[in-house]
């Protein structure tokens, strides 16, 4: 069993390991590193490491680039200025973790010695850290006291500890922010003074849509001023973001044209939350915000992909693809090409048994059509059919019921693929021009789509056709030609096919 000293060790220096590491870390690392002249050891400086998890020419504007040296001091172990192999192995691990966000934070502030945090060290590197133009806040509040012990019974804390303050914090500093602006203690304060507070708390987290349009929040309610009510409700969204991702894509999914209401998205999120988690303010706040530029009552995916920041994704994945520079870099299409290919074939059956389906049914309709287009008059002047119902019955009397289903076979081999081609064509072109950001698609690209499904479809439906037609047509031919005496052979498909020839199958086509 280990030892407390042991314990505090491994939560600050972490656990010696054999250097397993996946070959993508240890390439990253190699193409950054130095060479020690002197030991001839590889390691990172700090230009190095940054260079290692942020590359250059990248989108750094939620995040600046030089503020990713700050992993650098837990990365370093030792705090020598460097680091080494073990130590970047060590530092891809920890990044792994579930609680990664919240181990970082805990070693940059903790005592090696001791495995706590003392608060006397955590304010002044929190003071070092911040700007002279920051947002006060009070470490004597009676928030911090809660925590940390009054000023005269001061104590460190744990890591649960630490880390269950670092969940608390924002709200308290959202709190002590709305205070320092609410001079006059009405309760209310200016649009321009709540969009510092929110950039300068969360603007990592949120979208640009979000943060430019922040000062309209004070449209949701009559007058011109944000309640405290309002800054707490936008609080509570954005902090349960994911959730509020997952409850509108199940709402979005349950709806016939792909859009919600705001009652739609409450229904949905107390169906699958076990209390009631979200205020009627709160979707007041979704839906306006996502609203800004389709100002409905319906909304789709499209419209709250605005507010639901696709940059911001979890980690999982992150030690076997090294640690990637900014949040939008690991947002490369998960789809595949193979994820394509199944996902084509997935379309392909899908329209193959609707189209076998919906034709074998709707035959002895088309077959009647196509006698009654082709009928030929025994006499000058009469005609064989007097309507499609008498046509229907003078089959089934002549040919039994079985007539009705002519040369059906072909028509299921060539109307279930033309269905899937049609279907699939038509949503890999759609899919290739769609804006993922959006939804939206131009219209010439609805009709490129709607070319190539319908070209693809003529070229490999049009023999067929002209083999069912050839079908359907030939049990009249054969009662006309035997009232004449004539002997005529009944042909098969693959007699037909060989002597049209290819010529013949597409006659018509163009």
């Amino acid at each position: 069993m280990a030892t407390t000293t042991e314990r505090v060790k491994e939560s600050l220096l972490g656990v010696e390991e054999d250097l397993n590491m996946s070959q993508p870390n240890r390439s990253s690392f190699m193409q950054h590193a130095i060479k020690d002249e002197q030991t001839g050891e590889e390691y990172l400086n700090e230009q190095g490491f940054i260079n290692a998890i942020a590359p250059e020419g990248e989108d750094y504007h939620k995040i600046k680039r030089d503020q990713y040296s700050i992993l650098f001091n837990v990365a370093d172990r030792n705090h020598k200025g460097r680091v080494t192999l073990p130590d970047w192995s060590v530092f891809n691990n920890l990044l792994a973790k579930p609680d990664a966000e919240y181990e970082i934070a805990f070693r940059l502030f903790a005592d090696p010695t001791t495995g706590q945090v003392d608060f006397n060290t955590f304010k002044e590197i929190y003071a070092r850290n911040k700007t002279s133009d920051t947002i006060p806040f009070n470490w004597d509040s009676d928030w911090a006291s809660l925590y940390l012990g009054g000023k005269k019974h001061r104590h460190s804390m744990t890591y649960p500890q630490f880390a269950q303050m670092l969940r608390g914090l924002q709200g308290e500093r959202v709190r002590q922010a709305f205070l320092h602006f609410d001079r006059n203690g009405d309760g209310y304060i200016d649009p321009d003074d709540f969009q510092r507070i929110i950039q300068e708390t969360a603007s990592h987290k949120l979208s640009d849509h979000l943060l430019t349009n922040l000062p309209t929040l004070c449209n949701i309610t009559p007058g011109s001023k944000i309640s405290y009510a309002n800054v707490r409700a936008f609080q509570n969204v954005i902090r349960e973001m994911d959730l509020v991702e997952m409850i509108l894509k199940n709402a979005i999914n349950k709806s016939s044209d792909g859009k919600i209401t705001r009652v739609d998205f409450l229904n949905e999120a107390a169906r699958v939350t076990r209390f009631s988690l979200f205020t009627p303010m709160e979707a007041d706040i979704l839906f306006h915000f996502a609203s800004l530029d389709q100002p409905s009552g319906r909304l789709g995916i499209a419209d709250f992909a605005r507010v639901l920041d696709a940059s911001w994704h979890s980690t999982a994945g992150l030690v076997d693809q090294g640690v990637s520079g900014p949040s939008e870099k690991p947002v490369v299409s998960s789809k595949t090409f193979l994820h394509d290919i199944l996902v084509s074939v997935h379309h392909f059956a899908l329209g193959s048994i609707a189209g076998a389906f919906g034709a074998f049914m709707v035959y002895p309709i088309d077959l009647v059509k196509t006698r009654m287009q082709n009928q030929r008059s025994a006499r000058v002047g009469q005609l064989l059919y007097k309507n499609s119902w008498d046509c229907a019955t003078k089959v089934v009397r002549n040919e039994g019921v079985r007539g009705l289903y002519s040369g059906v076979l072909p028509q299921l081999v060539g109307v279930a693929p033309e269905k899937a081609i049609k279907l699939t064509v038509n949503d890999l072109v759609r899919g290739k021009f769609t804006d993922p950001k959006t939804g939206n698609i131009a219209l010439s690209a609805e009709l490129l789509a709607g070319g190539a499904a319908g070209g693809c479809q003529v070229v490999f439906t049009n023999p067929l056709e002209i083999v069912k037609i050839r079908l359907q047509v030939q049990g009249e031919a054969l009662k006309a030609a035997a009232r004449e005496g004539e002997q005529v052979t009944k042909r098969s498909a693959l007699w037909i096919v060989r002597h049209l020839g290819l010529v013949g199958l597409y006659k018509g086509a163009s």
